[in-house]
């Protein structure tokens, strides 16, 4: 199983939803960079459960502790040992269904894969485990910080189901203000709790915009930094779909209308138009990053559904226990902005590794 993520600032995950504790080992953040951990708990505590009704009311304070790699609030250079200790893990609840195979879960393929698998909902392949990979970046926010002060990563929902606005956006559960020619976020939110109420699940998308991001991030070739941000934001879990600037609506246009023209501003380069969100040969050209990732539905819904053990024997599958999220967007927010904050530091790094300034 693969658990590492990153070239020169990587992160190893470990842990299981219903185990001990989760945590993060982070290798290759330079040394001499002042962490606080407070901002590293912020980052954690937006994507906690149980603080709205829109998300799993499993009860988790996400207690962030710091093993290793910090002295005096000062980073040494060796690996960062980052802690979050399970509280309200309840093994017990999956009991009954262990010999189950939950529609369209990873139960089935992972049994086969290893032939054996996590009995306590989604072990590993639970969405638990992010909350290791967002104190991680909680980390590398503060180091991005330290060497490009106005980076600014932002992620918000922009449409849960067939309801479109703006919602959760700037940190957090919160409402916030309509997009154009968007829906209230208020329907959006009802739009999930409808869902909840009927047992069901929706899916929606989660627009992420990165501003004064410098020139140069990206390899050319194996290493695009738009190829880097899809492979980060589609390992997170019910992510289904990928778009950098116009995406697939790049597809319906001819070549006149999708080329950005370079003007000059000020004695600074740039483009008039930003068709291709901020990246141009695998490479960020300075502009805004934008972004945009789909989710599917969770797929634990309260609502019998055919199945089948693993004796192949038919089943009706019902869950009667279990905490889970109608809607994985409101804490998928956090998780967006932290896996794209990853990449970024990761090639940051790696760019000051090829030139001297």
């Amino acid at each position: 199983m693969l658990n590492t993520f990153g070239h020169l600032f990587r992160i190893t995950t470990f842990g299981e939803s219903h185990g001990p504790a989760l945590g993060a080992v982070i290798d290759g953040c330079p040394a001499g960079v002042k962490i606080s951990l407070e901002r590293i708990q912020e980052f954690v505590d937006r994507r906690r459960p149980g603080q709205s009704p829109l998300t799993t009311q499993r009860k988790e304070n996400d207690q962030v502790e710091c093993l290793s790699g910090l002295e005096d609030g000062v980073t040494l250079g060796s690996p960062i040992a980052l802690l979050i200790r399970n509280h309200d893990a309840r093994p017990k609840d999956y009991d009954s269904f262990s010999r189950v195979y939950r529609p369209s879960h990873a139960d089935f393929t992972v049994e086969k894969k290893f032939g054996i698998r996590s009995q306590s909902g989604g072990g590993r392949l639970s969405a638990r485990e992010t909350v290791a990979r967002v104190a991680a970046a909680g980390v590398a926010q503060q180091v991005l910080e330290a060497f490009v002060p106005d980076l600014k990563v932002s992620a918000f929902i922009s449409s849960v189901h067939q309801e479109m606005g703006v919602f959760g956006g700037g940190g957090g559960n919160a409402c916030t203000e309509g997009g154009q020619g968007g829906t209230h976020p208020q329907k959006m939110e009802t739009c999930i709790l409808d869902a909840k109420e009927r047992g069901d699940t929706v899916g929606g998308t989660i627009t992420c915009k990165v501003v004064g991001c410098p020139v140069g991030l990206g390899e050319p070739l194996f290493g695009k930094l738009h190829a880097e941000l899809a492979r980060a934001l589609m390992s997170i879990p019910a992510a289904r779909g990928f778009e950098i600037g116009l995406g697939f609506a790049a597809s319906k246009m001819f070549g006149s209308e999708h080329n950005d023209p370079f003007v000059s501003e000020g004695g600074k380069i740039r483009t008039k138009t930003n068709h291709s969100g901020g990246i141009q040969g695998g490479i960020s050209n300075g502009e805004d990053i934008h972004l945009c990732v789909a989710f599917k539905p969770p797929s634990t819904i309260f609502q019998e559904q055919a199945s089948v053990d693993r004796e192949g024997n038919s089943v009706a599958f019902k869950p009667h226990a279990g905490r889970h999220d109608p809607c994985v967007l409101p804490r998928a927010v956090p998780i967006v902005e932290a896996m794209v904050i990853l990449v970024l530091v990761d090639h940051l790094l790696m760019m000051k590794s090829r030139r001297i300034e």
